[in-house]
């Protein structure tokens, strides 16, 4: 991979051809895969590893494909506290199933005792927490896309009432398999060919000599009246945007396209939606898109000065690692990536995650093709996918010839279509090159992506009892002290914004005896334990060289008569059940009192 892409990546175990390859595995780290072959990886992975894989179908696809989550991890029934990665809610964006199974993988191989070039108190950290990973939210979007490279924002369905509009209908019209574009010569075209490689499409320039075309997808328009051509929209034929249809500040078209008919509404957002609800123990949320190269963080909505600094220092430090394995800069969505001033995103998923379920929450934009072809930076960065130059898709042309095996622009051919008459077919194929990287980058693409969220993944908080204590008081009364320790770097609650959420209850005693008394009420409500990360540039400093108190410990102390088994446990739906028992011994003389 070219330096563009970021440092080079932590020494990561085996190479991945000196891996033990599970029957049946698919190649992900070299190829794309259709539905077929990521289900039999996973099931292979099932197979190879019973007690760390378990597989969920959390929903089905309106074409009955399931929504499948790999649950990852030592005793996958154990609530404690985990990460969400999912991928490929974009249909096009079919690379992220690819960096979801590296993560897997890379789990697995944490499990089998490779190291990953991480710390020996990140891998124990990592070796209890539960990975659950939905490689694949689009099933249905994204075997279209393969197979026939029609565009598909994420579903192919389109159950719009208003189905008597005229609009464009993605079809491979002329029979050869693959859905294309379409160009029409016409005097009040908006594109020419580049006057810098001939046969690519730019933008018209007023002093361009033509002749100009009208760009159209490959198909044919629905309820045509002969003459009128509608307006080609990204969602022409496929109404819903997944990531506009989640409940986190929903809004209804046309204040926000793609939104559907209320949240959820789609089987694959329902699906994730509730997978999510049935898991309260979600700290991390990573969701992966392509394409960019860069981290995309709360806040979505409102400025950085609006955001919990606690927060924003946590981010800091994610940042850092993410630009270290990966390059990708680090970005607002607020400030950094609307599409419209001063129009937020609605209904977006990581911002569900986020504001709603209690989870450090970000999106990764794979494939940093901006750096790659040499673009200029641009501020905003949501600036790089239209602020295009002539000179910059000409760059991506001579690219596609030199590193992409000419993948991304295919000749022009005439053909009659039979509504518009005759037109060539031919131009962009975005598939590879552009919404998704050479598949002979994937592999370093994984590696990398994987060692930054691994390290995000370790932060999770973790509830540890240490063994209790146990002191005769006399009269076979005993003094039980249990210290009760969360030596994370999150809190049990996460970040500081989401301490009043419903979700992040307080951490509960339970006592429960057999034999013995406890003596008096004992505490129920031990409330949060801090962690010992405060994220970058938030802890001491030279000129206030202090830490904290005992803000991540708490010691309870009981007072129990007679003997028996007594069991301690701590627990919230946040972070599990953590139990330890004690036997109090029958009471010797030298215990009890004189009378």
């Amino acid at each position: 991979m070219s330096t563009n892409e970021g440092a080079a990546p932590q020494a990561s175990g085996l190479d991945q051809r000196e891996r033990e390859v599970p029957p049946g595995s698919a190649d992900f780290r070299s190829a794309y895969l259709d539905f077929a072959a990521l289900e039999r990886q996973l099931a292979a992975w099932q197979a190879r590893f019973p007690e760390l894989v378990r597989l969920e179908v959390l929903g089905h696809s309106p074409e009955g494909r399931p929504i499948r989550a790999a649950i990852v991890g030592r005793d996958p029934e154990r609530v404690r506290p985990s990460v969400w990665v999912d991928a490929n809610m974009h249909a096009t964006e079919f690379s992220g199933t690819n960096v979801a199974l590296g993560i897997v993988e890379d789990v697995l191989a944490l499990h089998q005792g490779e190291a990953l070039g991480l710390s020996a108190p990140e891998v124990e950290r990592l070796l209890d927490v539960l990975f659950v990973v939905v490689p694949r939210m689009s099933p249905d979007g994204a075997e279209a896309v393969l197979t026939t490279g029609r565009y598909v924002r994420s579903s192919p369905v389109d159950e719009r009432p208003n189905q008597a509009r005229s609009r464009w209908l993605s079809r491979d019209v002329d029979g050869d398999g693959v859905i294309r574009v379409m160009r029409r010569r016409d005097p009040q075209g908006e594109a020419a060919e580049s006057d810098m490689a001939p046969g690519l499409m730019v933008p018209r320039t007023p002093g361009h000599p033509g002749p100009y075309y009208k760009l159209f997808p490959e198909g044919v328009i629905a309820n045509f009246d002969g003459h009128t051509v509608p307006n080609p929209h990204y969602l022409g034929d496929n109404a819903v945007d997944f990531n506009r249809n989640v409940p986190w500040s929903w809004a209804p078209e046309p204040e926000q396209l793609g939104a559907g008919d209320y949240p959820g509404s789609t089987p694959e957002t329902r699906a994730v939606i509730e997978a999510a609800v049935r898991r309260p123990h979600l700290f991390a949320w990573l969701n992966l898109h392509t394409f960019g190269g860069v981290l995309i963080r709360p806040l979505g909505h409102q400025p950085d000065n609006k955001m919990n600094p606690g927060d924003l220092a946590v981010f800091r430090q994610i940042e850092a690692w993410t630009r270290d394995h990966t390059g990708y800069p680090t970005v607002s969505g607020f400030h950094e990536f609307t599409y419209e001033p001063d129009k937020p995103l609605r209904g977006d998923l990581s911002d569900y995650a986020y504001h709603q379920r209690g989870c450090v929450a970000y999106v990764i934009e794979l494939w940093d093709l901006f750096r790659e072809i040499g673009m200029e930076v641009k501020k905003p960065f949501v600036d790089h996918y239209s602020h295009w130059t002539p000179r910059d898709f000409a760059a991506l042309a001579a690219w596609d010839v030199e590193k992409n095996q000419g993948r991304l622009f295919q000749p022009w051919r005439s053909f009659e279509h039979p509504q518009l008459g005759q037109v060539e077919l031919g131009g962009v194929d975005i598939r590879v090159g552009i919404s998704n990287p050479p598949p002979d980058r994937l592999d370093d693409l994984c590696r990398r992506q994987s060692a930054a969220f691994l390290r995000v993944a370790a932060m999770l908080p973790r509830v540890v009892l240490d063994a209790p204590s146990v002191r005769p008081l006399g009269d076979g009364i005993h003094e039980v002290s249990l210290v009760v320790r969360n030596p994370g770097y999150l809190a049990t609650y996460g970040l500081p914004s989401h301490r009043e959420l419903p979700i992040c209850e307080p951490l509960t005693l339970r006592v429960t005896a057999d034999g013995p008394q406890v003596l008096g009420q004992p505490p129920t409500t031990l409330g949060h334990l801090e962690g010992w990360g405060r994220g970058l540039h938030s802890g001491w400093g030279l000129f206030i060289p202090w830490t904290r108190g005992s803000v991540s410990e708490k010691r309870v102390v009981l007072c129990v008569k007679g003997s028996g088994r007594l069991e301690l446990a701590v627990e919230s739906c946040r972070t599990g059940r953590v139990a330890v028992s004690v036997e109090l011994p029958s009471a010797s003389p030298a215990d009890v009192s004189a009378p």
